[in-house]
């Protein structure tokens, strides 16, 4: 079963946008945290943005620090992270993961404070 469902990858040329969804399954409904991660082909996984679902404060990677943006629904069963302004450099697999149990998700691009995954979403920006 999977735990987190990503979608709305694609392909876009550089200054396009996409927006990014994720649904996350009902056992892990008492989420504390999510977040987005993205993994370059050749380069680690790396933290894009991070949301503490009560409050819903939010942590972006400098990087993409005024052209993304993470949100979720009112229900909070779904993650978004719209991105603006792409460039080259942001081309990726796209994962979405959320934290149950631990505080230490608060507002953390760290990918050890995140237990459930999803299969991620391909995104490609040509020059």
């Amino acid at each position: 079963q999977a735990h987190m469902v990503e979608s709305g990858g694609g392909s876009v040329q550089a200054g396009g946008s996409l927006r990014l969804s994720c649904v996350a399954s009902e056992d892990t409904y008492s989420r504390l945290c999510m977040a987005w991660f993205r993994q370059a082909p050749g380069k680690e996984r790396e933290g894009v943005a991070g949301l503490y679902t009560d409050s819903r404060e939010a942590s972006y990677a400098d990087s993409v620090k005024g052209r993304f943006t993470i949100s979720q629904d009112n229900d909070k069963n779904t993650l978004f992270l719209q991105m603006d302004n792409l460039n080259p450099d942001d081309t990726a697999m796209y994962f979405c993961a959320a934290e149950t149990s631990s505080v230490l998700c608060y507002l953390s691009l760290d990918s050890a404070r995140y237990t459930y995954w999803g299969q991620g979403t391909q995104v490609v920006v040509s020059a």
